[in-house]
């Protein structure tokens, strides 16, 4: 009888591997396993596909099994296909690559494995244990005999199946939310059924529409919250004013933008009989109304801030508390949260004092009033007359904290902003650079030393404070830093620490000169993100040891924490430290994601807002400066808008330009012209992408010549 040919399994191959725990050649892996040479070509096959699945690695020419290691974490995707898994207590995330992007969604909690392959780690996805969303905005589209819908945001790389029944009722480009009825699998397509209908772009202007939709940020409060709310009390209970310290006799004030309508914040001034300066930080006492454990607390907590958009705010707090009950109004009586410091000649810190109290605001001022009155204007002095000499003396202590913060190394970035000025229909009608001047500096001065006050005195009287932490940067950042730096032509030696002052220096040392605003910005991108957590780091961007926000509590919940907090301390109630920094970790957390999510949501709104703006200016040709480059082109951005574009290096067709990375810079090949980070080029807009909020431009004519 013939015998039976061996059949070899990937079962036996991990087996022999793993029991030896060493590489071995193709041809010895063959030899232990007892097989001829027809059988060569299956195991061929069966390596090729370990290795693939990430069960076998390749050291060397040799074969070695692969410890897996099985992990939890968190998907987050990015534009160009890829993705990266968050895991937590590891430093560095790890990559997600494309096809695996095809089973999940940003935000997906997922259990994985990490593969070795190509000599580096990355992830295969098992199972999705948690979704992050159930819902998709996207614009309905036909193809061939399906209908898709395509979402919107650029971090989802799923195309959805629509029914065609469903289709026939839409016209193609319409946008709309839809319910994901059928997850993406990486074997089946996912399906979504219309939940609702948002519109045509042809028909209405609806960006910030679609932007609120896809981040699913809430417009309107929940019942419970709007009935609480209207149960709160317009009137201040006399015994609660007895309670506290009357200022209602003071001259104080707030300072705000011309459109605010929440007050969070009104200061007061005085000499004291040594002749040193008490500044008093009077601040919305929002704890009153807002309590542990209520509807409304739970609504502000899990929003975390008020969303600032440009034709309107997703407020954290209901109208009533933002603008009514809380807002420091003036001539209205109003529970506040004071900050009383004296401060020397020198700045010095020489006494403080927190305490509740009720305070009457004499004057509501706009930032350009208040810097009206200081430099001298007689209407606005004789409309408010009795703000005039403290407004000057807080100019003077504004100066000397001002001056002994510098002393320190705080870094001032101070960088250009544009606010986009929208209709009443929510179209934008300019871009303008928003003027920040002494009056802007003077507040967000003081609020900075309230801030680092509280912090001060919660770690003083040993109870837990939720900081906000900025930790020093990253090395390799610094690096790069100063590589470009090189390449702008300043040479800076790389001290053996990194401080504030060191960073403080490189933005001195380009103040007036062409380049500023750009290394300002370069240095801010080479710092790490300000965070918010209950283990005091301190703030290295403000060179302080201990910061806490406390100024903001109508907008910001880290701020009613901290106020809680504070009265705690004030009535010296025993805490379980453990449980608190357990609570002041998980905020911490959750409250840094919602900061980080109402950042992007209002630089993206301002993005498409201004590429919505520039569609008017197609053609036109402005003057900007290089601020990134890239193996696909250069980055420009206007002087007069501060809108940023797109130049492609292939639509320069002068030369042939070579992408020189390490200078940052296009070398032309023949003329040896360069366009380098940093230079001023005319520039012309070639195209916009209203939905991307991107915009292409060309260089103009005479700059190629």
């Amino acid at each position: 009888m013939e015998e039976k040919e061996k059949l070899i399994s990937e079962k036996e191959v991990i087996s022999l591997l793993r029991s030896k725990k060493k590489p071995f050649a193709f041809l010895q892996l063959a030899k232990l396993l007892g097989i001829d040479k027809k059988q060569r070509k299956v195991l061929k096959k069966i390596l090729k596909s370990l290795k693939k699945a990430g069960k076998v690695k390749v050291v060397n020419g040799k074969f070695m099994y692969s410890e897996e290691e099985e992990i939890v974490g968190k998907v987050i995707p990015y534009p160009a296909g890829f993705g990266f898994l968050e895991v937590e207590g590891r430093e560095k995330d790890i990559y997600i690559p494309p096809f695996e992007l095809q089973k999940v969604l940003a935000g997906d909690v997922v259990k994985a494995r990490v593969v070795e392959f190509k000599g580096k780690k990355e992830v295969r996805i098992e199972r999705v244990l948690k979704r992050a969303r159930h819902e998709v905005v996207g614009k309905v589209k036909r193809d061939k005999k399906r209908c898709l819908l395509e979402p919107l945001d650029q971090n989802t790389h799923i195309t959805f199946l629509l029914s065609n029944k469903e289709c026939e009722r839409y016209k193609d480009g319409t946008v709309v939310v839809a319910k994901i009825t059928t997850f993406p699998n990486g074997k089946s397509p996912a399906r979504v059924k219309v939940k609702e209908v948002i519109g045509h772009p042809e028909e209405r202007f609806l960006a910030i529409d679609l932007l609120i939709k896809k981040y699913n940020l809430p417009t309107d409060y929940p019942s419970e919250v709007l009935e609480e709310v209207e149960r709160l009390s317009e009137e201040i209970p006399e015994e609660e004013i007895a309670r506290r310290r009357d200022l209602r006799e003071q001259v104080c004030f707030t300072i705000d933008p011309e459109k605010a309508r929440d007050f969070d914040d009104a200061v007061a001034i005085e000499r004291t009989e040594e002749g040193y300066y008490r500044l008093f930080v009077h601040i919305a006492d929002v704890s009153y109304y807002v309590k542990p454990g209520t509807a409304l607390d739970e609504e502000a907590y899990k929003r975390g801030f008020t969303f600032y958009l440009p034709d309107r705010a997703l407020h954290m707090l209901p109208e009533k508390l933002s603008a009514g009950l809380c807002s420091l109004r003036p001539n209205e009586d109003k529970l506040a949260f004071t900050c009383e410091m004296v401060f020397d000649e020198r700045g010095e810190l020489v006494s403080y004092d927190v305490y509740e109290s009720v305070i009457r605001s004499k004057a509501r001022l706009t930032y350009n009033e208040a810097l009206s009155i200081i430099v001298g204007d007689p209407a606005l002095e004789d409309k408010f007359p009795h703000v005039v000499e403290p407004l000057r003396m807080m100019e003077d202590l504004y100066r000397v904290l001002s001056r002994r913060r510098w002393e320190k190394g705080s870094i001032d970035f101070d960088l250009p902003e544009a606010e986009v000025i929208v209709d009443e229909y929510g179209e934008p009608t300019a871009v303008v650079p928003y003027e920040r001047h002494v009056a802007h500096r003077i507040i967000e001065q003081f609020m900075i030393s309230a801030n680092e006050t509280v912090a001060l005195h919660l770690e003083n009287v040993g109870y837990p404070c939720l900081y906000r932490i900025h930790e020093p940067p990253d090395e390799e950042r610094v690096e790069n830093l100063l590589e470009i730096l090189n390449g702008l032509g300043y040479s800076v030696k790389k001290p053996k620490e990194f401080t504030p002052k060191f960073f403080q220096k490189i933005i001195e040392d380009f103040e007036g000169k062409p380049e500023e605003q750009l290394v300002r910005f370069l240095t801010l991108r080479a710092m790490s993100r300000a965070k918010y957590s209950p283990h005091n780091l301190g703030h290295f961007g403000l060179a302080s040891e201990h910061y806490a926000h406390f100024t903001s509590p109508i907008r910001r919940y880290p701020d009613l924490i901290v106020h809680r907090l504070l009265k705690l301390s004030l009535r010296g109630e025993e805490v379980n430290y453990d449980q608190l920094i357990e609570y002041l970790e998980e905020a911490g957390e959750h409250l840094s994601a919602q900061e980080r999510l109402a950042d992007e949501v209002e630089w993206e709104a301002i993005d498409i807002l201004k590429a919505r703006y520039m569609r008017s200016r197609l053609g036109e040709v402005f003057e900007g400066v290089i601020t990134g480059v890239v193996q696909f082109g250069f980055f420009v951005e206007l002087r007069e808008t501060l809108v940023e574009g797109l130049v492609r290096i292939n639509t320069l067709t002068d030369d042939d330009y070579v992408f020189d990375e390490p200078a940052h810079r296009f070398v032309g090949v023949r003329t040896g012209k360069v366009y380098r980070l940093g230079d001023v080029v005319k520039v012309k807009v070639l195209a916009v992408d209203e939905e991307r909020g991107k915009i292409e431009l060309t260089l103009a004519e005479e700059s190629q010549e």
